[in-house]
């Protein structure tokens, strides 16, 4: 379903304009600012903190905690496994450059009842962009509720220029390389004398396993290992992430740093 809005609206007329639309969000020192999605700053959306807190309690069903970001230099919330992966995925992306998770509130009196809606992630990008990013079990996509409020939220964030994204599940392997690799994701812990010798090397598309023997004498393979490791989250080097990681994996440059 690329259009979720298609579901429900057939017309403009179910789309108020922007300064209708109330938005209330958390600043850095956890002041809330109440204003209207065409005046929000999504600057300071991006700098705030989570507009929900989360409570944890015995017999809570949801697996939720803090994940430290590469990307953001401190920790995102997230309130199941599933928005822990697409936080996994969004700090690999070269492209993302902040990450906020439950970043704001919005609000619409549609002339007979006030909807809400939170959305799970606000991505800002290098170019600019911004993406909304709802997080669902592949298994609700179906239901009812769940389509009537992300047809609401998509042609909200739409209307108003942003990316509007329901992600629900990933490549499995695709998934498992990333995690792999978000270990390896901290730079102040990987040489980075040796990493530069490690982008020098390849000069053209080469497996892992001959990198690391033409680097011998270069440094301990136990820190040579986490250098290439590290360049492959950070995408410096890029490799076919849809296979398992191995000797035979084939890496090549990446983007520059």
């Amino acid at each position: 379903m690329n259009h979720w809005s298609d579901v429900l609206f057939d017309d403009d007329a179910c789309v108020p304009p922007d300064s209708d639309v109330t938005v209330r969000y958390r600043r850095g020192d956890g002041v809330f600012v109440d204003t209207s999605l065409d005046r929000v700053s999504v600057d300071d959306v991006l700098a705030g903190l989570p507009v929900r807190e989360m409570r944890w309690f015995a017999g809570r069903e949801c697996y939720s905690g803090w994940y430290w970001s590469a990307t953001t230099g401190g920790h995102v919330v997230y309130e199941s496994r599933l928005e822990l992966a697409r936080i996994l995925l969004a700090d690999h992306d070269p492209s993302v450059v902040a990450i906020a998770a439950q970043p704001f509130w919005l609000g619409w009196f549609d002339g007979s009842r006030m909807r809400r809606h939170v959305p799970d992630l606000l991505l800002g990008r290098a170019d600019g962009s911004v993406a909304v990013v709802d997080v669902k079990a592949q298994s609700r996509l179906g239901d009812p509720k769940v389509v009537r409020q992300f047809a609401w939220a998509e042609r909200l964030c739409v209307g108003r220029g942003w990316d509007f994204e329901v992600w629900s599940e990933a490549d499995r392997v695709l998934l498992e390389n990333v995690r792999f690799l978000a270990g390896y994701r901290r730079e102040a812990l990987v040489n980075q004398g040796l990493a530069e010798q490690v982008l020098e090397a390849v000069g053209e598309p080469v497996t892992v396993a001959h990198l690391e023997r033409s680097l011998v004498g270069a440094g301990d393979p136990a820190v040579l290992r986490p250098a290439i490791l590290h360049l492959l989250w950070s995408s410096r080097l890029a490799a076919d992430l849809s296979h398992p990681l191995g000797g035979d994996t084939v890496v090549r440059a990446g983007v520059t740093a």
